[in-house]
């Protein structure tokens, strides 16, 4: 038996506006930059990851991405420094959430069961 926590933003009426889905598509977008790459390397599609990103931008108010301008390759998105701060302070509160829970699990259920 192992613990487990979803760790999830919501917006003042309690509905989801972050989480590990968004997270993992804005981190693609960094990487790869493209939100459709992103969308396509997380098996999403793309309308999706549209909806997913512009849910999560009104919520908290600022833009999280920034499209490219096209050329030989053609255009793409990079993330906005809010965008990054957000992907890291969530990381981080993420790996918070989970060794807290490590921690508390152990100390309750022990080697018990």
């Amino acid at each position: 038996m192992t613990p487990d926590v979803k760790v999830y933003l919501l917006d003042q009426n309690g509905e989801r506006i972050f989480g590990e889905g968004p997270y993992r598509l804005l981190a693609g977008v960094e990487a790869t930059g493209s939100l459709r790459r992103s969308a396509q390397e997380m098996g999403m599609a793309y309308t999706k990851a549209i909806r997913l990103v512009r849910r999560a931008e009104e919520a908290l108010g600022f833009p999280l991405t920034c499209p490219t301008t096209g050329g030989k390759s053609g255009g793409g998105s990079i993330l906005t420094p809010r965008g990054k701060e957000l992907l890291r302070r969530y990381e981080a509160y993420r790996d918070a959430c989970h060794e807290a829970n490590r921690r508390i699990y152990g100390e309750i259920f022990g080697d018990t069961l």
